[in-house]
């Protein structure tokens, strides 16, 4: 299988990409979350290269040294932008879009902003996928919710760390040991490998790479930030593409019964389809690739 490492110089940065497939065929981008990298889609991507596509992983900006610089910006509508640009870059009037945990958050900015985009003109997103992380609810569901809460603070207990201005050095610390027991946390069921855990290892090792990706999420909480609001607010829009939201019944992070109700009250805003997979984590497209891969392959067809 052919692949091409890309670079796209893009609002003051330099990000990166592999590309595979036919240049003629349909394009699928995969985008992948924290704390990963395009690594974890490897099992997927040859699937979906044999059933006819091209597909695109790029790396979220802050995950490459070339993308990970004091002036740039770590928000979800930066990140947003950085996937359309890889799209127009490769001259796809239309794509597949497919994200997993940070990922997820873009793939539901992009969603949001293809609502409000002009119906006579064609939809940049043929279809979107959001791994392990549910849509956004709206403001009217939050009270539904509340008997999820108290369970998934605990299994979001990271995040508040994460604020901290000296996080990146406790992702860097001891070979980035802290990442790898989010690993086991998250997906308790499965038994990854050295060398699947190498290059997510690489990344966070790096102080300068785990600087940046930590920087996301002290943005999120911004609340004063109109770019934020204004994501958010995008993030709860109807689904006028169809979309698919997959998570693992084990996710360690997400718990199921809390993807279950958020998916649930957001099925009322369009077209939403709602799975989970047994016996499967947190980081699902590499513990069950040739399952998820299938998934997203029916995903695909039904919207054709």
């Amino acid at each position: 299988m052919n692949m091409q490492q890309l670079t796209l110089d893009h609002d003051g940065i330099s990000l990166s990409a592999e590309l595979y497939g036919d240049d003629k065929a349909a394009l699928v981008i995969l985008v992948h979350g924290f704390p990963d990298t395009p690594h974890s889609w490897q099992q997927v991507v040859p699937r979906l290269v044999d059933a006819g596509y091209r597909v695109l992983t790029p790396w979220l900006r802050g995950y490459t040294l070339g993308s990970a610089t004091a002036e740039a910006r770590y928000d979800l509508l930066s990140v947003a932008a950085d996937i359309d640009a890889w799209r127009r870059h490769l001259n796809a009037d239309q794509a597949h879009l497919v994200g997993h945990d940070w990922g997820a958050a873009v793939a539901n900015v992009l969603a949001g902003q293809q609502q409000d985009q002009d119906q006579h003109h064609k939809q940049p997103w043929t279809t979107v996928s959001l791994l392990a992380v549910p849509p956004m609810p709206v403001k009217a569901q939050w009270r539904k919710l509340l008997p999820q809460l108290p369970r998934q603070l605990a299994y979001s207990s990271y995040m508040p760390v994460m604020q901290l201005s000296a996080s990146h050095r406790l992702l860097t610390r001891n070979n980035a040991a802290y990442v790898r027991r989010l690993w086991q946390k998250w997906s308790p069921s499965w038994e990854f490998s050295t060398a699947q855990f190498e290059p997510t290892k690489t990344v966070f090792s790096n102080p300068q790479l785990a600087w940046a990706s930590t920087r996301y999420y002290r943005n999120l909480f911004r609340w004063h930030d109109p770019r934020v609001r204004q994501a958010i607010s995008l993030m709860q829009q109807p689904f006028v593409t169809p979309t698919l939201a997959l998570a693992g019944l084990d996710d360690g992070c997400m718990h199921a019964s809390t993807h279950q109700q958020i998916a649930a009250t957001a099925s009322l805003r369009g077209q939403l389809t709602v799975k989970q997979l047994p016996g499967c984590g947190h980081f699902l497209q590499a513990e069950q690739p040739e399952i998820v891969a299938d998934i997203l392959l029916e995903h695909f067809r039904q919207a054709a």
